[in-house]
């Protein structure tokens, strides 16, 4: 009996041995299993890295086509169609497909409709269909009475608030193709506004060019002119958005520095 007992127990201390090889084993096997996986996963989303576009300025880049009687008719144009390639940061810093209205939970104050950001896209992967992801970063705000570019000076909410989104949607190795700009009507009601604009939009775009790392990065941008307001101060405005373009782009080609901001990879 003592042998036998003997015997059990060496029987069963090698079954227990047994089994915590093969658990061991598992558990190795398992946790190589998940780096492999892990190191999968981060390489995919390394070279997914998106080409960013920034949306800023006020109503009619954060978008009013189709909108009437504070509702959007829900049209939607066939140069601003949704692309499984184009990818929008949500208000809450999330990434989702891009589909208009971009700005509807940025510009919450107002509603939304088309702007300019989706056709612009479109535009872009058109001409260039090797990029592979763009993702739009809307940072517009117009709300019920727009917003002049004062509010948009260096250390102002609205900048911070663009450089803080720009920030999230570079974490992931996005590169920054370019800042698309609409604003200026609400700066044609106050002479002073109008006739500072031309300076105030140089240091905008000098500052972000700055403090975004990128001093050549490409800004398309569109001044708006009313006629609702003193048209003498449109007209000032442009003439000081002119000279402020003059001074911005100096010899370089803007179209030369979009492409080459968009082949960067």
């Amino acid at each position: 009996m003592r042998v036998n007992h003997l015997h059990n127990t060496d029987y069963n201390s090698q079954e227990a041995q047994t089994r915590l090889h093969f658990s061991t084993s598992n558990i190795k096997m398992l946790a190589f299993l998940c780096l492999i996986l892990q190191l999968s996963n981060t390489i995919a989303y390394a070279s997914t890295g998106k080409h960013i576009i920034i949306l800023a300025g006020q109503s009619n880049m954060s978008g009013r086509g189709g909108v009437q009687n504070n509702t959007w008719d829900g049209v939607v144009p066939l140069q601003s169609k949704p692309n499984p390639s184009i990818f929008r940061l949500t208000g809450n810093l999330s990434w989702i497909e891009a589909r208009d209205p971009l700005h509807k939970d940025i510009d919450v104050n107002a509603t939304c409709g088309i702007g300019p950001g989706m056709a612009f896209a479109n535009r872009v992967l058109e001409r260039n269909r090797s990029l592979g992801l763009l993702g739009l970063v809307p940072c517009a705000i117009g709300g019920p009475r727009g917003t002049k570019i004062s509010e948009w000076g260096r250390g102002r909410f609205l900048y911070r608030q663009l450089l803080r989104r720009t920030t999230v949607a570079r974490s992931g190795g996005g590169l920054i193709g370019g800042i698309l700009w609409f604003q200026g009507e609400s700066d044609t009601v106050s002479e002073l506004d109008a006739r500072m604009y031309g300076r105030r939009l140089i240091n905008l775009f000098n500052n972000l060019r700055a403090d975004l790392g990128s001093p050549l990065l490409p800004i398309v941008h569109k001044t708006n002119l009313v006629d609702k307001e003193d048209i003498n101060l449109s007209v000032q405005l442009g003439v000081q958005t002119s000279q402020a373009t003059r001074e911005l782009l100096g010899i370089g080609s803007l179209k030369a520095r979009l492409e080459t901001s968009f082949k960067r990879a």
